[in-house]
């Protein structure tokens, strides 16, 4: 059976919710991918790092910032909306601080007086800026 003389199906597709939500316009200087594409995978390669920045508003958010950490990402988080909550901004920070420094062995960083710098253990700062 011969292939030739015979046109291609064509299969008329719907619009999906997510094409009419993303509204993306010609010659947009700027695009929120975290928005527009929420839960986007992101193919890793070896050594490739993945840095990702969390707003620390409550307890909730840590489960979070554990996966990242575990998974080798470097996290910066900003906790400047827990601060005038002392409880469980210690609460908080004894959670990441304790999972990333004696359960993963990794590093803990202060940035200033209101973020964090978690860093994986696999992580060497100093060989990464030669």
């Amino acid at each position: 059976m011969s292939s030739e003389g015979r046109e291609p199906r064509w299969i008329e597709m719907e619009e999906t919710s997510l094409t009419k939500e993303l509204n993306i316009e010609p010659g947009e200087k700027y695009h929120d991918l975290g928005d527009k594409y929420p839960n986007s995978p992101i193919p890793r390669g070896p050594g490739d790092t993945i840095i990702h920045r969390a707003v620390l508003e409550d307890l909730t958010g840590v489960p979070p910032i554990l996966n990242w950490i575990s998974d080798g990402d470097l996290v910066i988080i900003e906790m400047s909306q827990l601060m005038k909550r002392e409880t469980e901004l210690s609460i908080a920070v004894s959670k990441i601080r304790d999972f990333v420094e004696l359960d993963l062995s990794g590093t803990v960083l202060l940035l200033g007086k209101t973020r964090l710098l978690l860093l994986p253990p696999d992580f060497d700062g100093i060989e990464q800026l030669n």
